[in-house]
């Protein structure tokens, strides 16, 4: 039983705005200027025993597809044909595609490698209907399969982190039965999920219900990167996007509710407040310890993947919840990845400290997350906005022009003004040659306690926080939707002796920069609240151009008089905007310590 998605993307859109600008900027520096002959040297030489330079061809690809259905463009397309030419070019004869020499075949990052070649030859073939593509893909899933039957080998004792990083070949797996139809891959596909719940396996359904940083003993230091690591954040969630797509194909139900429970384990124990986690690339329960330094914190590998996977399960199920966590990451962690330019990622985005550069592999001139950042982002653009049988649902603020198909297969424009989340203010213009009822869907995010709705002027009652408003009419040409989210200051506590303060406006959490005025960044400063417990936060212009926005608000500093302190007021600037700068690594900090003080608060 095939299972369709509640939400699909829309058919074509333009983002203006920051998150458009950054569309942009990635595009033109990091897909465009990407050598695609460095990414295929390495399938030349085949000497390789232990290393990963095979999956930054499948991740570019990946990328530079997602950034095309955004933007055609002639060179993308002669780019990634180019691309594609030249990697089948290195398939031997048993249909092999990958670097590693023939007697380590299947060892270490071999498969992982095998994964992102299948899945980046199955992107190119979605948009270009190239059949070289597709059979190139089909030979190298076939190779895979034969190499594994030979040798009567579990794809679970392969590679590394309890087979998860081997058995994510599940995703292009799928791909290869909905494209072809030959029940070979769909034969594969279910034995690879029955192996995942071997001894040997990483029992990815039947320990859903088990928090993804305890479902197997922590393994020692020599081999956290090995096969024992069974909680590698990456990985897993990119075997959980594969067990949706065996989901989409067979229906059943158990592999569905595994990735939803796994959803909420992270969600609950791992995400921290710029929605992303892990530490040195593993799950850990990291949530309940955010405020403090923490090693190699938030690889942008995971944030990009944790995008990814919500937005699957946006589309199937239609909660608002994975709208929320998307918006969340990409305003914050996402983008605090990346480099103004949009050149070049950090591999790890720490909640204080610097934002610096990381470490080339494999002698690629790149890294892994340098090439999974653009992943992440350019599944925005076919998220912002998505359609369902009933009408147009806007999941995500973004100023642009979206248009899609109606119930009645009509073109439907939605124009999208504003410049939220700068503001909480928004306008949605629709656009149509003819009046039709259909229905907005429109998400109101979790985090506004008060969001107020107005259709051509006129109020719109039961709006709930954290759900889809659902408004139901003929729509006509010219009529208007304006939302006024709530933008309060939001005050989070964490720890005891110290405890430690963040503040978020919005979906966009606010950093205390170096660069900024009013306090030092070590500096003990605590919030002047007004009488009713808020924070009030004053727009200004920061000085440095590479900052998006900074509000200024009231602190009480560290006095060492008898007397209170008079507040002073100090700025802060946007997550993604802290120590992000062109020359330099500026110090920052989000969760700020504040004054053990044994008498109390206050009253």
């Amino acid at each position: 039983m095939v299972v369709n998605d509640l939400f699909v993307p829309d058919k074509t859109e333009v983002l203006s705005g920051y998150v458009g600008e950054k569309l942009a900027a990635s595009y033109e520096h990091r897909i465009l200027a990407q050598s695609v002959d460095k990414l295929i040297e390495p399938f030349t030489n085949r000497v390789e025993d232990h290393l990963w330079q095979s999956e930054f061809w499948g991740k570019w690809m990946n990328s530079a597809v997602l950034a095309y259905r955004y933007q055609p463009s002639d060179q993308l397309l002669k780019t990634m044909k180019t691309a594609v030419d030249k990697l089948v070019a290195t398939q031997d004869k048993k249909g092999y595609i990958g670097n590693y020499a023939p007697q380590h075949h299947l060892q270490e990052w071999d498969i992982w490698g095998r994964k992102y070649c299948i899945l980046g030859l199955l992107d190119y073939y979605g948009i270009s209907k190239d059949k070289k593509a597709l059979v190139a893909a089909s030979r190298e899933a076939d190779c895979l399969m034969a190499e594994l039957k030979a040798g009567n080998a579990s794809i679970v004792r392969m590679g590394n982190h309890h087979g998860m990083a081997a058995s994510s070949v599940l995703k292009p797996i799928c791909y290869l039965y909905a494209y072809t139809g030959n029940k070979k891959y769909l034969d594969f596909a279910q034995q690879i999920v029955r192996e995942w719940e071997t001894a040997d396996g990483p029992q990815l359904i039947s320990k859903a219900d088990v928090p993804v940083g305890e479902r197997f003993p922590k393994p020692d230091y020599d081999n956290w990167y090995k096969w024992a690591q069974g909680q590698k954040a990456y990985e897993m969630m990119s075997c959980y996007e594969g067990l949706l797509e065996l989901y989409r194909l067979t229906g059943n139900e158990s592999y569905k509710a595994a990735v939803e429970k796994t959803w909420q384990s992270i969600m609950d124990t791992e995400i921290n407040i710029t929605g992303s986690g892990s530490a040195m690339e593993s799950w850990f329960g990291g949530k309940q310890v955010q405020y403090m330094p923490i090693k190699h914190y938030q690889e942008t590998c995971v944030t990009a993947t944790w995008i990814k996977l919500s937005r699957q399960l946006l589309m199937l199920t239609g909660n608002s919840k994975y709208a929320d966590a998307i918006e969340q990451s990409l305003y914050n962690a996402l983008l605090g990845a990346m480099r103004p330019d949009g050149s070049d990622w950090a591999k790890y985005t720490p909640l204080s400290g610097q934002r610096l550069p990381g470490s080339e592999q494999c002698g690629m001139g790149l890294n892994c997350c340098t090439a999974s950042g653009p992943r992440g982002l350019f599944v925005i653009p076919q998220t912002a906005v998505m359609q369902s049988s009933e009408g147009a649902v806007v999941n995500l603020y973004i100023p642009g022009t979206y248009t899609l198909q109606s119930p009645k297969n009509k073109t439907v424009t939605l124009v999208q003004q504003g410049e939220y989340p700068k503001t909480g203010n928004m306008r949605i213009v629709f656009q149509a040659q003819q009046p039709e009822e259909m229905t907005l869907s429109l998400r109101i995010p979790a985090w506004s306690k008060t969001t107020r709705v107005a259709v051509n002027g006129q109020e719109v009652s039961a709006v709930r926080s954290g759900s889809y408003l659902q408004i139901n009419r003929q729509w006509s040409a010219g009529d208007r939707v304006e939302l006024t989210m709530d933008m309060q200051a939001q005050l989070h506590f964490m720890g005891t002796n110290p405890q430690y303060l963040a503040i978020t406006r919005g979906p966009v959490v606010l950093t205390h920069d170096a660069r900024l005025s009013g306090a030092d960044v070590q500096a003990v400063i605590t919030p002047a609240e007004d009488k009713n417990g808020h924070l009030e936060l004053t727009p200004v212009t920061a000085k440095d151009p590479n900052i998006w926005m900074t509000f200024k608000a009231q602190f009480y500093p560290e006095s060492y008089k008898e007397e209170d302190p008079e507040p002073i007021d100090v700025e802060l600037c946007d997550y993604a905007s802290a120590g992000n700068a062109t020359s330099s690594y500026p110090f920052f900090k989000v969760w700020m310590p504040q004054l053990y003080n044994p008498r109390g608060k206050q009253p």
